[in-house]
């Protein structure tokens, strides 16, 4: 292509997409109706995932719940019904076993049909030094944090791809954007989580696939207990996070086909100076954040899945 016109387009282009976005902060966008979509999410049994259920109860969607805990799972159900999901299904499934993520998805597409809306949420976190952390958790949290991502996507995605419309949401952390001491293992397991997602976005968007969407979620720590103990340093900056505030502005973001979600918004500005500071700078400031000591005391809770 000639390097002057292809350049110009990208320079049009470029204004054209900020102007968009500028106009966005007055003008809400438009949101779209997933009335009658089939939407999974993993690690539906209590936290961030059970609200998510009952916000996509609200908007008409068929529910299918995975998690390994059979009575929150039996909860969740009970509230997205009162909430007016269309359906629910609720099915026990370890994320961090391949062949079983597998066969409980041949059984999902069996009972209740193909997925349009898969939500990875299930996570857990060990809490340890990565020198401290046995062997065996460091490989769960990146079974269930990372590997499960994959299995899910291999399960659903060829179902969206062969009708070009599907969503696809990622719940990573803020720990999958920036490093945080004691937290070695979460971190490599999130960024990972981030990185898949994106590149299958990318992959989609390269072979055409426009009509499937992909929202990343990287919040600050989330009061669901499991990471009970952590203090922040500067509420008013980092605050932890209300559950019920998180799980609407995941829903929203999904509504609107927002591809990140950061949250608290100031994470935006912080991921961005992480990027271009000097590194002196960048771990002065990550001192000042408090993110040397967020871990110092973390007590988590005694079943950490999610």
């Amino acid at each position: 292509m000639n390097f002057f016109l292809d350049t110009l387009r990208v320079i049009l282009l470029s204004i054209w997409y900020n102007v968009e976005s500028f106009v966005h902060l007055f003008v809400p966008r438009r949101k779209k109706n997933i009335s009658g979509e089939v939407v999974l999410i993993t690690g539906s049994g209590s936290g961030i995932g059970r609200l998510m259920a009952q916000e996509f109860a609200a908007l008409g969607t068929v529910l299918v719940l995975w998690d390994i805990n059979q009575d929150g799972m039996k909860e969740t159900a009970r509230l997205a019904k009162q909430s007016g999901a269309s359906s629910v299904h609720h099915y026990l499934c370890d994320c961090s076993d391949k062949n079983e993520v597998y066969r409980v998805a041949d059984q999902v597409k069996r009972e209740v049909g193909d997925i349009s809306i898969l939500v990875n949420n299930a996570g857990i976190v060990t809490g340890k030094k990565f020198m401290d952390a046995p062997d065996s958790l460091i490989e769960k949290t990146v079974e269930v944090n990372t590997m499960a991502h994959f299995w899910t996507y291999k399960a659903f995605l060829p179902a969206m791809i062969a009708n070009n419309h599907g969503h696809l949401v990622s719940i990573s952390s803020s720990a999958g954007l920036i490093g945080v001491n004691g937290l070695a293992d979460y971190c490599a397991s999130k960024f990972a989580a981030v990185g898949f997602a994106e590149s299958v976005g990318l992959e989609l968007l390269a072979t055409g696939k426009d009509g499937i969407k992909t929202t990343i979620v990287c919040p600050y720590f989330i009061n669901t207990g499991m990471f009970d103990g952590c203090l922040t340093k500067w509420p008013t900056l980092l605050p932890i996070l209300n559950p019920e505030y998180v799980a609407k502005k995941i829903i929203h973001a999904v509504l609107t086909d927002q591809v990140f979600l950061l949250l608290p918004r100031s994470m935006y500005l912080i991921t961005a100076l992480k990027n271009v500071l000097p590194m002196k700078q960048g771990i002065m400031l990550g001192q000042y954040l408090g993110a040397f000591n967020l871990m110092d005391t973390f007590r988590g809770r005694a079943k950490k899945q999610e």
